[in-house]
């Protein structure tokens, strides 16, 4: 009687354990859906898919076909004229085919399956993001979803995003999928598109085209500039958002204690000529905002140099220094052990 109730005990506590199991796992929130899953309801064909197509009843009639360069499907048993399926759902092919075969049998119970897409070239993103890639899309997919794919921007990221087309439209909607853009070179179907990363951050619908398949989509990179010399840590910096003298200092830690900071040089790129131009600027002029901050441009090198021992900046900390190692000298000889 005991091992009865002890197993009864058991059975008991295992259904409870599935119970609460199940019960979490339906709680459980559902993984989010991919970029590539999304959309294959409303998938149109084009060529090079490949159907399965099977008439119940009638083995013979069945075949795995291929659509052709001209989006038609042209291997079917028995079937003379070519069934249409470029830029059309599988469901519709399927009317076409069942009525098709109903010229010779009566009632045909016609199933049409995808069994394998490739007729959209992937979109390829690269540059300034994250995680560069290539993107296959079952579906009309806008440029903000292609740049989350790819990770979001970078930091060097400069404010532009390029599109080029490969492919001309397989399936045209009935409007225009590029609208207007900050800048364009176009033939034919074929052309580059520029659009603004903050129009796009700023929910512009015409800096948020759709990408084709098969287009080659390029977040810019920033060009550089260089601060170097008496600064905390110099470096290069990715020019981008109208990066101006006073930020670029700031972003590299600030001057050093004996930096000449009243003349700060950007040697600047000359177009055209060979060699480079010295512009100088007073840095606590412009940090006491009683002078302009000064524009960057790609590739300027800030240079910002030391101040002479000669001068009152550097007498004064010539003179601490020499203070404060007199200091450690005396404290030395005065400790008692």
């Amino acid at each position: 009687m005991r091992k009865i109730l002890i197993l009864f005990a058991l059975v008991i506590g295992l259904g409870t354990s599935v119970f609460v199991l199940a019960q979490e796992q339906s709680s459980a929130p559902s993984a989010p859906s991919s970029l590539d899953a999304q959309g294959i309801k409303a998938y149109l064909l084009g060529p090079g898919d490949i159907l399965d197509v099977r008439v119940f009843g009638q083995s013979d009639l069945n075949s795995v076909v291929e659509i052709d360069s001209d989006g038609n499907i042209s291997s079917l048993p028995f079937l003379e004229a070519p069934i249409r399926a470029q830029c059309r759902s599988d469901k519709e092919v399927q009317q076409d085919i069942a009525k098709a075969y109903g010229k010779y049998i009566r009632n045909p119970q016609v199933s049409v399956r995808i069994s394998d897409r490739k007729s959209r070239q992937p979109a390829t993103i690269s540059g300034a993001v994250k995680n560069p890639m290539q993107v296959t899309m079952l579906r009309k997919v806008r440029l903000h979803e292609l740049v989350t794919k790819a990770g979001g921007w970078s930091e060097r990221a400069s404010g532009t995003i390029q599109i080029m087309h490969t492919e001309p439209e397989m399936c045209p909607g009935p409007q225009p999928i590029f609208q207007a853009a900050a800048a364009k070179v176009s033939v034919d179907n074929f052309g580059i598109m520029v659009f603004k990363i903050s129009d796009l951050k700023a929910g512009k619908e015409e800096a948020d085209p759709f990408i084709r398949p098969g287009d080659i989509v390029i977040v810019t990179e920033a060009e550089p500039v260089y601060v170097t010399g008496s600064v905390i840590a110099a470096r290069e910096l990715p020019l981008r958002n109208d990066l101006t003298l006073g930020r670029a200092i700031a972003m590299v830690g600030g001057p050093q204690r004996l930096a000449k900071t009243n003349e700060v040089h950007i040697y600047r790129q000359k177009d055209g000529v060979v060699g480079q131009e010295d512009l100088k600027y007073n840095y606590d002029a412009i940090k006491k905002g009683k002078a302009p901050d000064v524009l960057l441009k790609p590739y300027d090198i800030v240079d910002v140099r030391e101040s002479g021992l000669l001068t009152g900046k550097g007498f004064g900390d010539m003179f601490t220094n020499i203070f404060k190692s007199s200091v450690s000298l005396v404290t030395q000889r005065g400790i008692i052990y």
